[in-house]
């Protein structure tokens, strides 16, 4: 075993029951629900149907929106709906209501939940996503059954990735940074987390089932969300 498989291993052995942690943070797409859908539409959809309305090809409009997406990475803009919607001029919300039969979990993701609920967790989904977004994905997954709190950044103001987020978060929900887990699959956010200060900070290596798993350093990693499936009674 390598060094850096040594040191992945031993941080995964703080995170492999979740008894010690009372509150579960759950980021959403790409931890709960497959990001095959968001890659789908943002990345095929979306270009696809903007070139259809521009009558120009599939490569420009890919090339325009894609240098669009990249501007704004990192910021609150980037996961808005409202701000894509006036800047493609396109129905958005209606393009994810049509295409939501492409929503769905990870494998194993329903039963975590349906476990960690068993066993008595805090489950809180904190997501990027603009509400607009969450309300069509827990319309189609029924995520209300299982988690006690949602939290959209845009309800906050800030992204994950921004230090601001974690501490408004705390004040809001009132948890114990040392007794909490937090699950994403966004390292940049995971950073952030990390630097908050949880008492658990994991990664999935893989949030799209489209893709291969991920090469991911510095980080716990878990395939996915079903690695904890009976390790709570």
């Amino acid at each position: 075993m390598t060094d850096r498989n040594t040191e992945t291993a031993a941080s995964l052995d703080t995170v492999r029951a979740l008894e010690p942690f009372d509150t579960i943070l759950l980021d959403m797409d790409g931890t709960l629900l497959d990001l095959a859908f968001d890659n789908y539409f943002w990345r095929e959809l979306v270009p696809r149907v903007y070139a259809g309305r521009r009558n120009i090809s599939h490569d420009q409009a890919r090339d325009h929106i894609y240098e669009l997406y990249a501007g704004r990475e990192g910021t609150l803009d980037w996961y808005c709906l409202d701000f894509w919607t006036e800047q493609l001029q396109l129905d958005l919300e209606a393009l994810k209501q049509v295409s939501s039969h492409r929503i769905r979990f990870l494998p194993g993701a329903r039963e975590f939940l349906q476990m960690a609920r068993r066993g008595g967790k805090r489950l809180v989904l904190v997501t990027n996503a603009h509400q607009l977004t969450l309300a069509i994905k827990k319309d189609v997954t029924g995520l209300h059954y299982w988690i006690d709190e949602f939290v959209s950044s845009h309800d906050i103001g800030v992204p994950k990735e921004d230090q601001a987020f974690w501490h408004a978060l705390r004040e809001q929900l009132d948890f114990a940074p040392e007794k909490t887990l937090f699950v994403d699959d966004s390292l940049p956010v995971l950073a952030a987390a990390t630097e908050f200060g949880l008492g658990g900070v994991v990664a999935i290596r893989r949030p799209d089932t489209r893709q291969p798993p991920r090469e991911i350093d510095g980080h716990a990693v878990v395939d996915g969300v079903h690695h904890w499936l009976g390790s709570v009674s």
